[in-house]
């Protein structure tokens, strides 16, 4: 009976594997012949066979598998440790209240009373932290520059990996990643943080933020303090100028004029012509009374006299009050708009000078100040990289983005076919 052709491979594998356990120490030319035309046979199906399965799973390896092991060798062996140091502070103003005098109202409608308002203040501060100016002041002091291209953090997060990029400009930006100020707008509690690869660097750094805040605070609160008193002070001179004007205008009206006060002065002749009219009216009662009873007596004409001097004594007083350019009547108009320009002049004075005290206790009281809540603490461990969470996290996405496409290519190879 033949033997099939697919127990021939069977019988040459059996004699070849009786060779080998043979104690014959060499093997002859046709033993080694025995041995490889089994292995060749079978070498194009396992070829085929490998190439099939790269072809159906390239896509997989691709976004999932190749992804993955990156991570798992940058997060487990490559990545750098990440040390975060946080601190919190509040910026607050023991004086709430808003100035109801004059001034006290022009400055708060322009932002100067009481500095405006510490909310407000709470932004400046945040956005000091983060601005160029408070990291050229660490690069000062920390040479942040130098220790963020160490070598020794890995090539991802290192500052200026390339060494083509060593500006400012690079270095603030990679600042920013390190620096983060976060505000509640319910409490006005800030929480400032930084995460570096040192963990003495970072609470230096957290440290030297807080420490410039608070110098830039103390900053607003000079300016603010000389800006109220500078608006008052500048008031005090205005209204010391208008009263001077005022003064000088009264007193050369009085030089130019030969008057010391019209109004006073009117009154005295006023009060002349009344004494002149009673003794005018008692002469002619005596007249009356001569020219009556004793028509005879020597005393009328000397009366008469009397009367007509009297008459022109009112006459003239009359002229130099209602007479003319010249008389008080005039005079008196133009000396109580100058005298009115006066008292409000010395009274625009006397409020400035008001408010200019006020001003300064305001300056004195309504102050800004940095409280720091939570002190910058010494990190004792990295917080970052998430190292699994990393690796986990590539690998869904690489799943996500292997199913999408696997679908993508299953809809096109259905629409071909």
């Amino acid at each position: 009976m033949s033997s099939s052709p697919t127990s021939e491979p069977t019988a040459e594998i059996a004699s070849a594997k009786l060779a080998f356990a043979a104690p014959t120490p060499v093997s002859t030319p046709a033993q080694e012949t025995a041995l490889v035309a089994p292995i060749k046979s079978h070498a194009p199906s396992l070829r085929k066979k490998a190439l099939n399965f790269a072809r159906r799973h390239a896509l997989f390896t691709t976004c999932v598998a190749i992804p993955t092991l990156l991570a798992t060798l940058y997060f487990g062996i490559f990545a750098s440790d990440i040390y975060v140091s946080e601190s919190s502070y509040v910026v607050r103003s023991p004086n709430k209240k808003t100035s109801s005098s004059g001034i006290g109202a022009m400055l708060g409608s322009a932002g100067l009373s009481g500095f405006s308002s510490a909310h407000d203040d709470v932004h400046t501060i945040s956005e000091y932290v983060r601005s160029r100016d408070a990291l050229e002041q660490l690069e000062q002091q920390l040479k942040l520059a130098d220790s963020w291209s160490n070598w020794k953090i890995d090539w991802l997060r290192r500052f200026n990996p390339l060494g083509t990029d060593d500006s400012h400009e690079a270095l603030y930006n990679y600042y920013l990643n390190r620096v983060s100020v976060k505000g509640d707008p319910t409490s006005s509690i800030t929480t400032l943080t930084t995460s570096v690869f040192d963990p003495h660097q970072a609470i230096q750094i957290n440290q030297l933020l807080l420490k410039e805040a608070e110098r830039m605070v103390n900053v607003l609160n000079e300016r603010g303090r000389n800006d109220l008193i500078r608006f008052a002070e500048k008031e005090v001179q205005s209204s010391e100028e208008k009263a001077k004007a005022a003064a000088l205008a009264v007193s050369n009206f009085r030089n130019s004029q030969s008057v010391v006060d019209p109004e006073r002065q009117t009154q005295i002749h006023f009060e002349q012509i009344s004494r002149l009219h009673e003794e005018l009216i008692k002469t002619k009662s005596q007249l009356t009374q001569l020219n009556t009873f004793a028509p005879d007596s020597p005393h009328p004409p000397a009366l008469k006299l009397r009367i007509e001097t009297l008459e022109k004594e009112i006459a003239l007083e009359t002229q130099k009050i209602t007479g003319g350019e010249n008389s008080l009547a005039s005079k008196v108009a133009e000396y109580e708009r100058l005298a009115l320009e006066r008292g409000s002049a010395d009274r625009q004075l006397a409020s400035a000078l008001a408010s200019l005290e006020e001003a300064r206790n305001e300056a004195q009281r309504q102050q800004l100040y940095l409280e720091t809540i939570a002190k910058p603490n010494l990190p004792d461990n990295a917080i970052y990289p998430k190292r699994l969470r990393g690796i986990i996290t590539t690998a869904i996405l690489g799943l996500v983005a292997w199913g999408i496409l696997t679908m993508l290519i299953a809809g096109v190879r259905e629409h071909q076919y």
